[in-house]
């Protein structure tokens, strides 16, 4: 029992802030809701906008605003004027996508390369106007085709995209996904593929955003990865494995090593939220999101 409790007194805190938000009986999170954050701010932080629909966006903002993040993310045109009243932006954004296309259905799909070219030159003034300089790309299902097939398929139909990109000042940052949990048969499950594309478009504004839950369910190995292809890296995601959650110690992942060594890559970007909180209250889910924030804060 000694050591026990010895190790309880020993729980990491960052900036004074306890990581593990369980805090006492009666408010089990005051630990961390009480707690103002004094961020170092060698990252951006971000929030994914999907994560927490159910928290209105004014009140989102003004709770994000009051973290002292920067982006509430994957949102679009409409939002950003929201947003930009209490001083936030947009990571990496969107626009709701044509009809027939979806993230099962995307650039592998040459029928849809058309009104992709338009979806993108639609919205990237929009992200000019609104200061946004990152737009998210989907690979889409493999369907039956081979990885090269795919790959010129991505290819033929984000080039054009990617040269009205670069004209306005924006990265296109095609996401990678996993075809075990969540999305079967996605295309772009591996790094080597997702590298060979950006190989492929030799455009300096495509790049990849790597996402750390997806990559350990397919690949594990996510520091070796970082390091490895740092370069081709625009975005970095973060959620708890196994279960999307919190990602704090009760998952596999060690997220502050992990940023750790992103930091060591000289990457000074966003770092986007993408767990879904296990809390039932708004107020628990808020606060999970402020530890994450902290945990990844290096």
């Amino acid at each position: 029992m000694k050591r026990r409790k010895a190790l309880k007194a020993a729980a990491v805190t960052t900036g004074g802030l306890l990581l593990n938000f369980k805090g006492n009986a009666a408010n089990p999170i005051s630990d961390i809701e009480n707690t103002t954050l004094k961020l170092k701010e060698n990252f951006k932080h971000s929030v994914s906008r999907w994560c927490f629909n159910d928290i209105p966006l004014e009140q989102l903002c003004q709770t994000v605003a009051g973290y002292g993040m920067h982006s509430i993310e994957l949102t679009g045109p409409e939002e950003w004027q929201v947003m930009k009243k209490y001083g936030l932006t947009c990571a990496i954004g969107w626009d709701k996508y044509p009809e027939g296309v979806g993230l099962d259905n995307f650039f592998t799909n040459p029928d849809n390369h058309a009104a992709l070219q338009k979806y993108y030159q639609d919205l990237i003034p929009k992200a000019v106007k609104a200061g946004v300089t990152n737009l998210i790309a989907i690979a889409g299902q493999r369907r039956g085709r081979s990885d090269y097939e795919n790959l010129i398929h991505c290819k033929n139909g984000l080039k054009p995209v990617v040269k009205m990109a670069e004209d306005n000042g924006i990265t296109i940052s095609m996401e990678y996904l996993n075809s075990k949990v969540n999305h079967p048969d996605h295309q772009f499950d591996n790094m080597e593929w997702g590298v060979a594309l950006c190989e492929m478009l030799g455009a300096p504004n495509f790049k990849i955003l790597y996402d750390i839950y997806h990559a350990q369910i397919m690949e594990g190995d996510v520091v070796a990865t970082i390091r490895k292809y740092a370069d081709y890296i625009s975005h970095y995601h973060t959620a708890g494995v196994p279960g999307r959650h919190e990602i704090d110690d009760t998952q596999e992942l060690n997220y502050r090593f992990i940023m750790e060594e992103i930091k060591k890559t000289g990457y000074t970007g966003f770092i986007g939220q993408e767990f879904i909180p296990s809390g039932k209250t708004q107020q628990e889910k808020l606060a999970a999101l402020k530890m994450a924030v902290t945990i990844c804060d290096v």
